[in-house]
C-alpha cells in the first residue's frame, strides 16, 4: 500500500470523476441535491497540495477485535466507500487500541489502491520511544511512509517534534503537525502554532463547541497551518441532541439532505479549516458524510444562520 499517487494520469482522473458523477447520481443517498460537479478542495498552505475537505477518523470505531471477521468486512466496506466517495485523508493513532492494525488489514482487502492520505500521531514519552511507536504504525498500516504525523495531545511535544522535523527534512514524512482535542489546551497549542514550523493542527470544532473561532482558527490563517476537525459531531452529542428536530428546508440551499451534512459543511466553510475528518462504523452514515464534500457551501450570513437555528432548538 502506498500513500496518496501524485503521479495519477489526466485520463484516470477524468475516469474516476465520471465514474464517482455516475454513482453519486444513481445510487448514493445523500448526494441527490448536490452539485456533483464540484467536488470540495482545501489547499494545504505549506505546499499548495488539494486535499478534499470530508476526510475519516478512526477513534473507536476501528478499534475493533480484528479476529471478528463480520466487523471487518463492515470496517473495509466503510473504507471502500469512502474512497469510492472521493476521500483521501484518514486519521489514527497508537491510542486508538487495534484501529491502526484494523485499518491496515481493511487497507490490503480493497480491490485497488486508494488515494490515501495517511495520517497518524505520536503519543508516548521519550524519542526511543517515539521513534519505535511511529515505525511500528507504519508497519500496522502497510504503507511507505505517512504523509503526515502529529505529535497526539501534545505529549512529549518538544521531543517528538525534533524527530518529526528531521524526518520531514529526510523525506520520511511529508507534513508535521500537533493535536489536541474535547477543546483542552488552547493557549499551549497557540502558543505552539506561533512558534514552531507547522504543517499542521488538529483540534475540536464543531457547531456547538466553536472556542478554536477565537484564537485558533485566525492564527492558523494568520500563520500558514492547516486544520485537521476532529470530534465534528461532538462524539455523537450533535445527533443525539438535534437528529428528532427537522431539518430546516433552507439547508437545501447547501446541498444538505441530512444533519451530517449540515454539521460538517459548517465546518468545512470556515475559511481556516482544511479537512473535518468524522468517524463512522456504517457505510449508510460514510455515505452521508462524504455528501457534505460536494455542491454548496454556507457564506458567513448563512452560517450565522445555521448557528441560530441549532441554539433555538
Amino acid at each position: 500500500m502506498s500513500t496518496r499517487n501524485h503521479s495519477v494520469s489526466l485520463s484516470r482522473r477524468r475516469l474516476l470523476q465520471q465514474a464517482l458523477a455516475l454513482a453519486l447520481s444513481l445510487k448514493l443517498p445523500g448526494f441527490a441535491r448536490a452539485d456533483k460537479s464540484q467536488k470540495i478542495l482545501r489547499k494545504i498552505p505549506a505546499s499548495g497540495e488539494n486535499l478534499p475537505a470530508i476526510g475519516m477518523g478512526t477513534w473507536l470505531t476501528f478499534g475493533i477485535d480484528p479476529d471478528d471477521r463480520a466487523a471487518m468486512q463492515t470496517r473495509t466496506a466503510i473504507l471502500k466507500t469512502f474512497f469510492e466517495q472521493g476521500g483521501e485523508v484518514i486519521d489514527s493513532s497508537p491510542m486508538y487500541g487495534t484501529a491502526e492494525k484494523v485499518l491496515g488489514e481493511c487497507l490490503k482487502n480493497l480491490p485497488a489502491t486508494p488515494d490515501l492520505f495517511a495520517a497518524t500521531k505520536v503519543w508516548t514519552s521519550g524519542w526511543r520511544a517515539g521513534v519505535r511507536q511511529m515505525e511500528r504504525s507504519r508497519l500496522l498500516w502497510g504503507v511507505e511512509r505517512f504523509d503526515l504525523m502529529q505529535v497526539h495531545n501534545l505529549l512529549d511535544w518538544q521531543t517528538h517534534m525534533a524527530t518529526l522535523r528531521e524526518w520531514k527534512a529526510a523525506g520520511r514524512i511529508r507534513y508535521l503537525g500537533v493535536t489536541t482535542s474535547h477543546g483542552r489546551r488552547h493557549a499551549e497549542l497557540a502558543s505552539i502554532m506561533e512558534t514552531e514550523p507547522l504543517d499542521f493542527v488538529q483540534l475540536t470544532y464543531n457547531l456547538l463547541d466553536r472556542e478554536a473561532e477565537q484564537r485558533l482558527l485566525p492564527l492558523a490563517r494568520e500563520r500558514g497551518i492547516a486544520v485537521l476537525v476532529n470530534r465534528p459531531f461532538q462524539g455523537g452529542g450533535l445527533f443525539r441532541r438535534f437528529e428528532s428536530k427537522p431539518l430546516p428546508a433552507w439547508a437545501a440551499q447547501i446541498d444538505c439532505t441530512n444533519w451530517a451534512q449540515f454539521f460538517l459543511k459548517f465546518i468545512i466553510s470556515h475559511p481556516a479549516v482544511t479537512c473535518a475528518i468524522p468517524a463512522t462504523s456504517q457505510v449508510a452514515h460514510m455515505r452521508e458524510n462524504m455528501g457534505a464534500g460536494y455542491g454548496r457551501l454556507p457564506d458567513a450570513k448563512l452560517r450565522r444562520r445555521m448557528i441560530e437555528y441549532v441554539r433555538g432548538l
